[in-house]
């Protein structure tokens, strides 16, 4: 498949809310579950249940913006320091 510069541009605008039906529909294809897909998630991003609860949903307004915001701080918080 060939990048291209329209391509690079909408992919990289996608939402993880536009991408995760895409990653249920996949796993449930290859049997496995939606709680396994989770902890996957929960392994690469250190989300708790919670952020990913606010993610998942379409984001559209200021008051998700904060949401987001707030599960996104406690996550790198957890997080040990990349530096």
């Amino acid at each position: 498949m060939n990048s291209t510069s329209p391509h690079d541009e909408r992919m990289a605008k996608l939402t993880f809310a536009e991408v995760y039906p895409h990653y249920v529909t996949k796993i449930e294809k290859k049997g496995r579950t939606i709680d396994e897909l989770h902890q996957v998630i929960s392994w690469l991003t250190g989300f708790t249940e919670k952020a990913l609860e606010v993610v998942r949903k379409p984001f559209n307004n200021g008051e998700q913006a904060g949401q987001l915001y707030k599960a996104c701080v406690k996550v790198i918080v957890v997080l040990p320091s990349c530096h």
